[in-house]
């Protein structure tokens, strides 16, 4: 395994968004962002994203950073927006740009940047992916992906079509989980099924998650009084399976220091916080995950003795954490033992006890070819 591998594999799972850096009056505040990146790299954190586009940020990270630490203590991703580019040569520019503003020497992470339906093809147009490939070879950039904002055919297209993409940065939080605008789970499943490590972006949602609607607040300081509710965001994305670091756009030292205090040493969510997770999910209507409380009233009458709480428990941890390999090994496991979602014969005794109204016929059946 190359030392280049190894260390994308280790990367910790707090990277520092640089899009909303702390600002003094007109310009970025170059004092605050520098005590911050100090207390990220003291807590062994190392993974710094900023893009072309951010007006300040290059220049201000190579302020806060660049000058200030030896280049091996930390690595820096940024970005190529094709958009904003009248012709190829203008597009390429941008990387020379980057270095310049930097002075980084090289680039860790380098991506395309905000591919979508309506903007991907200019990438093609102006030859981009060989270029990044090329600046690969040369030395210039260590890894090289692309940060997405459509839907899972697209994203499916772009990964079938480029292989040589080493990782992807896609928009995911448990709120957008199951948004039709923004199919995190559906983009979330398609980079896990080609192996893909995953950067998330916007895990707090631009901010709204550290400050949820009453009845979402109220379900995370019930639990835990002590923690933000930022905190329940975060580790939900750094949960997820295949997760290469997870960016949090820090604008303050009270921020920077909230997060480092449960990522410093991560733990992820324990099934009890999961499930306060879907409930969040349930109040703010974004959530299909199968309401199923384990009440147990549907397997007391069901002449196959299917075990249909325990079932929909294996499918949830897909649907509202994406834990898909850990489903399909809960179902196996149901299976070998006995029963299975196979051997509903849809008699309907199911559905006419069950308190929550589940079409527990078409749950099952969902659980089969998702999970078999």
């Amino acid at each position: 395994m190359s030392t280049e591998k190894t260390a994308m594999e280790n990367t910790k799972k707090l990277g520092f968004g640089l899009m909303r850096l702390p600002r003094k009056a007109l310009s970025i505040d170059i004092r605050q962002t520098s005590q911050m990146v100090d207390r990220f790299l003291e807590a062994g954190f190392t993974y710094f994203d900023t893009a072309h586009v951010y007006p300040g940020s290059e220049d201000a990270i190579r302020k806060a950073l660049v000058e200030r630490y030896p280049r091996d203590q930390y690595t820096l991703a940024t970005k190529l927006f094709a958009p904003t580019a009248l012709t190829e040569e203008i597009a390429k520019k941008q990387f020379q740009t980057s270095l310049k503003r930097t002075k980084a020497g090289y680039i860790d992470y380098y991506l395309l940047h905000s591919l979508m339906q309506n903007n991907y093809r200019s990438y093609e147009r102006f030859h981009l992916w060989d270029y990044v490939n090329k600046l690969k070879q040369e030395g210039l950039v260590r890894h090289i992906g692309f940060s997405f904002h459509s839907g899972p055919d697209l994203l499916r297209k772009i990964l079938t079509e480029h292989p040589e993409v080493e990782f992807v940065q896609l928009q995911i939080n448990y709120a957008d989980w199951e948004n039709p605008s923004i199919t995190s789970r559906a983009n979330y499943e398609v980079a896990r099924e080609f192996g893909k490590p995953i950067v998330i972006m916007e895990p707090v949602k631009g901010g709204n998650l550290a400050n949820p609607k009453a009845d979402v607040k109220k379900l995370f300081t019930d639990y835990a009084p002590e923690r933000s509710c930022a905190s329940f965001a975060i580790r939900f994305a750094a949960s997820l399976e295949g997760v290469l670091t997870v960016l949090s756009g820090m604008s303050n030292i009270a921020q920077m220091e909230d997060n480092l205090s449960y990522m410093k040493d991560f733990v992820p969510l324990n099934p009890e916080e999961q499930k306060l997770i879907h409930e969040a999910q349930r109040l703010m209507g974004n959530s299909k995950t199968i309401p199923c409380t384990a009440c147990h009233y549907c397997t007391k009458g069901c002449p196959q003795a299917i075990p249909i709480p325990e079932i929909f428990a294996a499918m949830n941890k897909r649907l509202g954490n994406g834990q898909i390999a850990e489903a399909r090994a809960d179902y196996q496991a149901i299976s070998s033992a006995g029963p299975s979602a196979a051997d509903c014969i849809s008699c309907g005794q199911c559905e006419d006890v069950c308190p929550q109204h589940i079409s527990v016929i078409r749950e099952l059946q969902k659980c089969r070819e998702a999970l078999e």
